[in-house]
């Protein structure tokens, strides 16, 4: 049998061994760290208020004095709940808008990583809400989870529609007021335009006369040189 120097292959084991625990060490350091720059980022989104008053109606107190909280009627459990899909809705329109725009920016190097960090974790969050949308919405009435976002997004493109055309309607009165003012100078222009025209052919007739009335004059003058050339040659 061969002998084994366990002597010698003490320290290659050893130098192993402390390399792996350093790397595992800095490895967890680093990602507590991270974690900790990624906590203190400030949010994506701002607070979602449509979530949080969900959740009072859901889980309300019992007021001072009363053993038992007030009821909640399921309808209006429902209505907070699909407008806390709206939100989400939104939320998710506004992410995949802006996710183009940002990558493009990140490739040039215009932004900086905790952009991006804060951009990735507001897609977690928003992926996490669909969930525990889906399934509310299936605790309250079996199927819904299925539904309630195709609901919301109606809701939500009808109400941007009606907030366009508010806005167009609100900008009507502008709009025509302006062009009220474009038309009176576009006709004051071509009123003065037409009014130069007139003159210069005025100008322009009136010099073709003054030289028709010359030529008239002169042209009497040669005419009795004629009848005085015929009489002396009958002479």
């Amino acid at each position: 049998m061969f002998d084994i120097d366990w002597m010698s292959l003490a320290l290659p084991f050893a130098y192993i061994s402390v390399l792996g625990g350093s790397l595992y060490t800095f490895s967890t350091i680093y990602r507590k760290r991270k974690a900790s720059e990624n906590a203190n980022l400030e949010p994506w989104f701002p607070p979602h208020l449509q979530r949080n008053i969900y959740l009072t109606l859901l889980h309300m107190e019992p007021e001072a004095g009363q053993e038992k909280a007030p009821k909640v009627p399921d309808s209006v459990i429902r209505a907070a709940l699909l407008r806390r899909a709206v939100e989400d809705i939104r939320r998710i329109f506004q992410i995949r808008t802006s996710k183009q725009a940002l990558n493009t920016l990140l490739q040039r190097g215009s932004v900086g990583d905790d952009l991006n960090q804060r951009f990735l974790r507001a897609e977690r969050e928003i992926q996490e809400e669909l969930k525990d949308v889906m399934s509310e919405a299936n605790a309250l009435a079996p199927g819904w989870g299925q539904t309630i976002f195709q609901s919301a997004n109606e809701i939500f493109y009808n109400t941007q529609l009606r907030a366009d055309l508010e806005e167009i309607e609100s900008r009507a009165a502008a709009d025509k007021e302006w062009w009220e003012k474009k038309r009176e100078t576009i006709q004051k222009e071509f009123m003065k335009e037409l009014d130069q025209e007139s003159s210069t052919k005025s100008s322009t007739k009136g010099v073709s006369d003054d030289e028709g009335v010359l030529v008239d004059s002169g042209t009497p003058a040669a005419t009795p040189s004629g009848p005085s050339k015929k009489k002396k040659g009958k002479k």
